[in-house]
């Protein structure tokens, strides 16, 4: 066969750059909320699936099994973790108001890793300002973003 007649390999094809995300060795705690995310996720990656092997697409089907193996294992490996009514200290899950000496306040609450979202004040737990916040009342003081800071609620 003349190779006027053979594809060489398409970038939009080429799946050699695809690696598998990787999971996280911390305990996968989650909201309610963020094992909804999940799920949601989970179910996305699954359409995403069927629509690339119906159209062929190996690009497309290699991105959307790499998404389904991630999701997979991070519903497998979910922890959920009810909200916890005792406000008297920080929890996973619990949203924290802290102020500063120049008396700006931020809020944040402690979330699962996927659940994450900084912008939004949705911090990992694993993340040092989530560590740092765990365990302590309204009235302590913690650092945040190299200045201290005053917990005035939890909720």
């Amino acid at each position: 066969m003349s190779s006027a007649f053979t594809r060489e390999n398409d970038d939009s094809e080429s799946i050699e750059d695809i690696g598998e995300r990787p999971v996280s060795q911390h305990r996968n705690l989650v909201t309610p909320e963020g094992l909804a995310q999940i799920e949601h996720a989970l179910e996305a990656a699954r359409v995403a699936l069927a629509k690339a092997e119906n159209e062929r697409n190996r690009r497309a089907i290699a991105l959307a099994a790499r998404d389904l193996n991630y999701w997979s294992a991070r519903r497998a490996n979910a922890e959920l973790v009810q909200p916890i009514a005792d406000k008297g200290e920080v929890r996973f899950g619990h949203t924290v108001v802290v102020k500063s000496k120049s008396g700006d306040q931020q809020k944040f609450t402690i979330v699962g890793e996927d659940q994450a979202d900084p912008t939004k004040g949705l911090i990992p737990h694993v993340a040092p300002l989530a560590k740092a916040l765990i365990g302590k009342e309204v009235g302590d003081s913690v650092e945040v973003k190299h200045q201290k800071a005053k917990i005035v609620a939890i909720s």
